[in-house]
């Protein structure tokens, strides 16, 4: 009799402890800065650092509901397979951050968050966008400019890396070899033409000039000399004045 009260009070004192230790722990981020430890989605917040304080990041779609009231578009959130969720009050409303694991779930809840808005109104109305994986919400909010304004201050920053080798490793060495040859064959082409252009002009110009050279030494001529100006005998007695300078010395 003893030993079946004292596995009974065991029992009650275990139970008793679960139930604290399950209600003290905190929900845990899948996803931490690595220089302070805070959450991803906690910093992507507008003014994070200040609305930390007030924020509730959590796994719970009751959490949501008593922050935020029993809106039907929240029964959508489904959040299984790790999706998270922060909300925190600002001037333009209570704002909520619905951050989906892969693209394909956050696209596939934004097409249910959409239709459920559409068949269940709010007032004031809620305002919602998908923002990359995120999926946003403004609650209570009066003013639907100031809503959007404080959903363009959420920027989706992330970095996708490969555990393992990119499976399109081959692909994007062909496109880039391929984009190579094409510049090469450009530039080659482009040095090409532009030589020969610059050739061509370079023997117009050299021409040009010297045409008006010998138009300009043609013209102090006083006699035409089919010799072209060079030292000649003057048998036939042409050419007058001839420069004793191209006379031949004895």
């Amino acid at each position: 009799m003893r030993n079946l009260k004292f596995a009974k009070v065991l029992s009650l004192i275990c139970i008793l402890f679960l139930s604290v230790a399950g209600s003290s722990a905190q929900f845990k981020s899948q996803e931490v800065s690595e220089d302070d430890g805070v959450p991803v989605l906690i910093k992507h917040l507008p003014d994070w650092e200040n609305a930390r304080n007030r924020a509730m990041h959590t796994n719970n779609v009751d959490d949501l509901r008593a922050a935020l009231g029993a809106s039907p578009v929240l029964d959508v959130i489904d959040f299984a397979g790790g999706t998270e969720a922060i909300t925190a009050p600002y001037d333009a409303g209570k704002l909520l951050i619905v951050e989906y694991t892969n693209p394909q779930s956050s696209i596939e809840a934004d097409a249910l968050f959409k239709q459920k808005l559409a068949e269940t109104p709010a007032s004031p109305p809620i305002v919602y966008r998908r923002i990359g994986n995120y999926n946003a919400f403004v609650f209570d909010a009066a003013d639907e400019t100031a809503a959007n304004a404080l959903l363009d201050q959420i920027k989706y920053q992330k970095t996708v890396q490969w555990l393992g080798e990119d499976p399109r490793k081959q692909e994007k060495y062909e496109r880039f070899v391929a984009i190579r040859a094409a510049d090469i064959f450009f530039s080659t082409t482009l040095w090409i033409v532009g030589g020969l252009g610059l050739a061509l002009f370079t023997g117009i110009v050299a021409g040009l000039l010297f045409f008006r050279l010998r138009e300009q030494q043609r013209a102090t001529m006083t006699a035409f000399s089919d010799a072209g100006g060079m030292t000649r005998l003057n048998l036939d007695e042409l050419s007058d004045n001839v420069s004793p300078n191209r006379l031949l010395e004895d």
